[in-house]
């Protein structure tokens, strides 16, 4: 597994915070003519209608108006600070790292379905640890003493009230959204990619152990190939424990259900 995935994975504490957008759309409308003299009156010529050119919003996030004017980007940490710890208290201190905090945020779920992360760009401090095995060759498995080592963040995130995190990224909106077009993706919506990597994420299969281990040079890779060709995010999943990884995706079924469009055929 590759040197940041030997690090904890903290990606899961949702410091997804947001200040609302309320973009209210208005569409004009046309008005025809009253027709004069039907029967002599030349055919009217039919409308042509441009194609949209940018892609539609999936699921777009509900008007939220933030308790005061929204900071700049580039000057919003010492607001996203008061206000994570408005919600987690001071839990969130040891581990967060107090510098471009939306920017970062953005950028790691954006990455949490790709092959690699970049630890660097992580909103969370990488704790130190090594992963551990044991047995040898063939039979050399994931030690089962790694999962401890995420119980500090596992009982955040089991603790945290997830409409609390869902208000707070309404809120926060335009800021995430200003950060995710600013990746390169001018027409894009920070929502609906959040939606598709949660989606992602839920779809990690469960592993409940023992997981193989297989070490072909200095970093240990999963012996089943399938696992090993799964996304960063997905790995990390695995890493942290079929139990921990249950915690997680529920917290995540709960922010999905907060932040997504439900359509009322499937109730997602």
């Amino acid at each position: 597994m590759e040197d940041e995935q030997k690090k904890w994975l903290y990606w899961a504490i949702p410091v997804v915070v947001a200040v609302a957008i309320g973009a209210a759309l208005y569409y004009g409308r046309s008005h025809r003519q009253a027709e004069q003299a039907a029967q002599q009156a030349p055919a009217p010529v039919p409308e042509t209608t441009t194609p949209a050119t940018e892609p539609p919003i999936r699921n777009p996030v509900a008007e939220t108006p933030p308790p005061k004017p929204l900071p700049p980007l580039a000057d919003s940490d010492p607001s996203m600070l008061e206000s994570l710890n408005g919600v987690f208290g001071r839990a969130l201190e040891p581990f967060l790292v107090p510098k471009n905090i939306v920017r970062h945020t953005v950028v790691t779920i954006d990455n949490l379905p790709r092959k690699k992360t970049a630890v660097q760009m992580w909103p969370v401090k990488p704790i130190g640890g090594e992963v551990l095995a044991k047995g040898e060759g063939e039979e050399m498995t994931l030690d089962a003493s790694n999962y401890a080592r995420y119980e500090p963040v596992i009982k955040i995130v089991q603790n945290m009230d997830t409409a609390q995190v869902a208000t707070l990224y309404k809120q926060y909106y335009p800021l995430f959204q200003e950060s995710y077009v600013s990746l390169g993706y001018p027409d894009g919506y920070f929502n609906d990619r959040l939606v598709e990597v949660i989606d992602h994420l839920l779809a990690t299969p469960d592993v409940p152990g023992p997981i193989k281990l297989k070490r072909p040079s200095v970093n240990f890779e999963f012996a089943d190939a399938e696992l090993e060709s799964l996304s960063s995010g997905q790995k990390l999943l695995i890493r942290m424990g079929s139990a921990n990884a249950t915690i997680v995706k529920a917290k995540l079924r709960e922010l999905r259900s907060a932040i997504a469009k439900q359509d009322a055929a499937t109730g997602r």
